[in-house]
């Protein structure tokens, strides 16, 4: 009896310690203010390897900005900005947060974290009325990305204002390393005016409810991540872009032109899918994407439901610096003319014995214009208005009739770098052309002769100096 009680005794001590070991994981040790930051910076990964009391504070306050050249929208925001600060804590932390209503708000805000397992993700807990705080604390049970908004009535209506931003709980034992980090977050708006109706635009209940969107942006805004705004890399590093869609209502078909995801943390959770070229972000959802850049290029990120990259805002930019690789890429190696007729591919620049010259004017404008649909369309777009915050309109281009010289230099030398066209600013890259100087003066002389441009005249004589001569700028 007493060598089964002591065998007894010694088992409950194993299992007791077992326990305590356990329980002592997620202890609780120390306090420390979270680290929160404006899209697109993110705070730095977690190295601690203990759960501790997290202090958070996030401030909701409703200011006008901007939405697009020329548009403003009055914000309601988390932190001043759209979207919200990124929050970065740790599996098994406790959360103290805390949230301020300004005194100039005209309506009451609460806070819906998705990272929250609780009444409303914390909505009950952090309903402020303006000039008010409220406070109330949450353990971060499960790890992965998660969005937060609010959750006052109208719900929709809050969301659509602005009101969302991510949550990134680590897991304990951290994610894998990368170089960069980055925030991007899709959402949608609601005007009255159309897209790119000047002034103060007001929310519109109506289009919403339709999901009408007149703007898909990332960021808050259209151009938040392009021009001087774009992010930035060097060749040979990984990437990770944390990935949140606001909605209200659309679904994001994630997708970097010029790169495939070499992993996706799948709606931000622990399910990881490899050698992805798009990824589905849910409305009020998530996903983690990494990649390795591995030649220089200005990458770009849309929403593949692609006009509203195009048409809507849906576009950003993350600028590769660094050595070309051509064993990747090699750019176009040659331009030619196809002949079906004749079965053949003549490459630019040599005789055209089957193609008559163009002597007239109307045979050079008639000559360009055939170039212009197969060569500058696609960013110029076929009335010539180019696409707003990504590529100059050529239309009534003050850019373009100003300079002669100029503009024959960006078709065969290559433009890169900001410009202003029309009183508006733009940073993208346009390649050099391969054309000879015959194609080059009739593609040019055929932009002079549309859209209200200058009737200006380009000779191959002046192609032919200003590619000996070197860049315009």
């Amino acid at each position: 009896m007493v060598k089964m009680s002591q065998v007894k005794l010694a088992s409950l001590l194993a299992i007791s310690l077992v326990l305590c070991s356990n329980s002592n994981a997620d202890n609780i040790r120390g306090e420390e203010i979270a680290i929160l930051t404006d899209a697109p910076e993110v705070p730095p990964p977690i190295t601690r390897k203990h759960a501790t009391k997290v202090k958070v504070e996030l401030e909701t306050k409703e200011v006008k900005l901007r939405l697009a050249d020329g548009v403003d929208y009055t914000f309601w925001t988390f932190g001043g900005k759209v979207p919200g600060k990124f929050i970065r804590i740790r599996e098994g932390d406790l959360v103290e947060f805390t949230l301020h209503n300004h005194p100039s708000s005209k309506l009451p805000h609460n806070i819906d974290l998705h990272a929250v397992t609780g009444q409303g993700g914390g909505a009950e807990g952090s309903f402020t009325a303006p000039g008010h705080s409220s406070t109330f604390s949450f353990k971060a049970l499960n790890p992965g990305l998660y969005v937060y908004h609010c959750a006052t009535a109208p719900v929709g209506m809050h969301i659509a204002n602005g009101m969302y931003g991510l949550i990134m709980v680590e897991p304990k034992e951290g994610l894998p390393k990368v170089d960069r980090e980055f925030y991007v977050l899709q959402s949608e708006f609601y005007t009255k005016g159309k897209y790119g109706a000047p002034g103060l635009q007001p929310f519109s209940m109506t289009k919403a409810v339709e999901e009408n969107a007149d703007y898909v942006v990332f960021n808050g805004s259209v151009g938040s991540l392009t021009g001087d705004n774009a992010m930035k890399a060097k060749v040979g590093e990984t990437i990770r872009i944390f990935v949140g869609n606001g909605g209200p209502n659309l679904v994001s078909s994630f997708h970097v032109i010029g790169e495939i995801f070499d992993k996706v943390y799948v709606e931000g959770g622990s399910l990881i899918n490899k050698n992805v070229q798009t990824t589905l972000v849910p409305a009020g959802g998530s996903a983690i994407v990494d990649f390795k850049v591995d030649t220089a290029s200005t990458l770009v990120l849309v929403d593949h439901s692609i006009f509203r990259a195009f048409n809507k805002g849906a576009l950003g930019m993350l600028k590769v610096e660094g050595e070309h690789n051509t064993d990747i890429y090699s750019g176009k190696t040659k331009d030619g003319i196809y002949l079906p007729e004749g079965g053949v591919i003549q490459e630019i620049g040599q005789s055209a014995p089957k193609q008559k010259k163009a002597v007239t004017l109307e045979e050079k404008i008639a000559g360009g214009k055939r170039i212009y649909q197969t060569s500058c369309f696609a960013c110029h777009q076929s009335d010539g208005q180019g696409l707003n915050g990504a590529f100059p309109p050529v239309a009534k281009s003050d850019y373009l009739n100003k300079d002669k010289k100029r503009a024959i230099s960006a078709v065969i030398h290559g433009l890169e770098g900001p410009i202003k066209v029309n009183g508006k600013d733009y940073d993208s890259i346009m390649p050099a052309q391969m054309l000879s100087d015959e194609d080059a003066a009739n593609v040019l002389t055929y932009i002079y002769s549309m859209w209200g441009n200058s009737k200006k005249v380009v000779t191959p004589a002046e192609v032919k100096a200003v590619r000996a001569s070197g860049k315009v700028k």
